[in-house]
């Protein structure tokens, strides 16, 4: 076995340890040796090195990648990064040759296309996770697009909908969320290799065909820019907060809705949990840790916003704390995706109890203002009128359906006996406008719903 000639200039364990990535970027071999085997390819294409020796080169990387996977690979902190580490064990294996590899590029361009791979796979990792989590919240409102529920604001009942039309919102922001990862698809699409430190190469590279070999749309135009730019991180971690943020919303609801107060779903067992001491509980922990990660994936967005912040060009070794972040932020949104769509397809609708959350049919209100507004009441009049009709309801217990047509009178002389034509059905259908929550618009938007979620 062949020693490596790679020295690193820090001596002290303490400060070696501490500028040391490989305990976290050691993620991102596959990427880095992908790199390296286009970059070796060009190279021999543009007889900067000799085929032969691209040719040997590539064989130790793919040996390299195959122990990596295989758990054979001893990765050393004293070699830094996951670069270095490899290139290392290159020239273990092949000798000098492995010296050639590193003609024309940089660690500096090297990192920045190892990032961008893995964004760009990670982009559409999550993509599909955001689309399976659509398809159960699909299914879940077609097989109940007939339930009507209080739709709320404040958190107080206000118009009753659809329990169909409330899930698909939810559907609306995560369609919203694909779209912000594909613009970032776009963004990341850039590759930087070629790019050398920070001002290009002295060598007659091809770029293209090393982007047409990692399956890149363009490559960058500024060698300074494409080095220390870390927008497309920001941008995915952006895009994740928005991301978990609606999911948080999600779990929030299913919290309440699972609570004893309202009881309008319940959660299935295993996404569940016991108290430990009061046997009666279940708690619904997997909502609640949805909800509650959603503070780590904000606190990594900030993370690097504040490390990018004040940096001058081009690369500087705060640049090294964007991995672990992006990491942990891929792993958590994914994660909550994954087991939240899980969670949902175990979820049963207690129609009768949200049908008992509108016995007093109070969400009628609005309902009965439009009434008086069709028999010639200006609106503003019209709910000044329902807004003392529902303070005397509330104040004799009764719903509006057991007023007498006496009592509707003395509030206006418009209320007739079709007043009582007013339901939660009727009021449901009356809203027949693009993207209301009358049956024949979900239907619609069912149907929209469900051609997205297999695009």
């Amino acid at each position: 076995m062949k020693s490596s000639p790679i020295k690193l200039s820090m001596t002290d364990k303490q400060a070696r340890d501490y500028g040391a990535s490989i305990p976290f970027d050691r993620r991102l071999y596959r990427q880095d040796i992908e790199g390296s085997i286009a970059h070796a390819r060009m190279l021999a294409k543009q007889e900067i090195i000799a085929g032969g020796e691209a040719a040997v080169i590539i064989k130790g990387l793919d040996s390299i990648r195959k122990e990596i996977e295989r758990g054979r690979f001893q990765f050393r902190t004293e070699l830094e990064d996951i670069h270095m580490n490899i290139e290392a064990r290159l020239f273990e294996k092949i000798g000098e040759t492995a010296g050639k590899l590193h003609t024309a590029r940089s660690r500096n361009d090297q990192m920045a296309l190892d990032l961008r791979l893995f964004v760009k796979e990670e982009i559409l990792k999550t993509v599909d996770k955001i689309r399976a989590l659509q398809a159960v919240l699909v299914e879940l409102a077609g097989a109940n697009k007939d339930v009507i529920m209080p739709g709320y604001t404040h958190l107080q009942q206000a118009q009753p909908v659809l329990l169909a039309h409330h899930l698909l919102a939810y559907f609306e922001m995560f369609q919203r969320d694909k779209e912000r990862f594909h613009d970032c698809l776009g963004r990341t699409d850039v590759m930087p290799l070629g790019s050398g430190a920070l001002g290009g190469v002295p060598y007659h590279i091809d770029r293209e065909f090393v982007a047409q070999e990692l399956g890149f749309s363009k490559v960058s135009t500024n060698s300074l820019d494409a080095v220390s730019d870390r927008d497309f991180i920001i941008e995915y971690e952006a895009a994740a907060a928005i991301t978990i943020m609606h999911l948080s919303r999600l779990a929030e609801e299913l919290v309440l809705w699972s609570s004893n107060e309202f009881g309008f779903i319940k959660i299935g067992e295993a996404f569940t949990t016991g108290s430990s001491i009061m046997p009666q509980k279940k708690n619904p922990d997997v909502a609640e840790l949805a909800r509650g990660k959603t503070g780590r994936v904000y606190g990594h967005l900030m993370g690097m916003l504040t490390i990018m912040k004040s940096l001058p060009l081009a690369y500087n070794r705060d640049m090294q704390e964007d991995k672990e972040g992006l990491f942990d932020t891929v792993d958590t949104l994914q994660a909550s995706l994954a087991v939240s769509a899980g969670m949902i397809k175990t979820i049963k609708i207690n129609a009768g109890r949200i049908a008992q959350a509108m016995k007093t049919d109070y969400v009628l209100a609005t309902d009965l203002a439009d009434y008086l507004v069709k028999k010639g009441l200006p609106f503003r009049r019209a709910h000044g009128v329902v807004a003392r009709l529902s303070e005397y309801a509330m104040s004799k217990g009764k719903s509006f359906r057991e007023l007498g047509r006496k009592e509707y009178r003395e509030f206006s002389p418009l209320f007739a006996g079709d007043v009582y034509d007013i339901t939660l059905a009727s009021s449901v259908v009356a809203r027949n406008v693009a993207g209301g929550t009358s049956p024949q618009q979900v239907a619609k938007a069912l149907r929209r719903a469900r051609r997205l979620t297999k695009k």
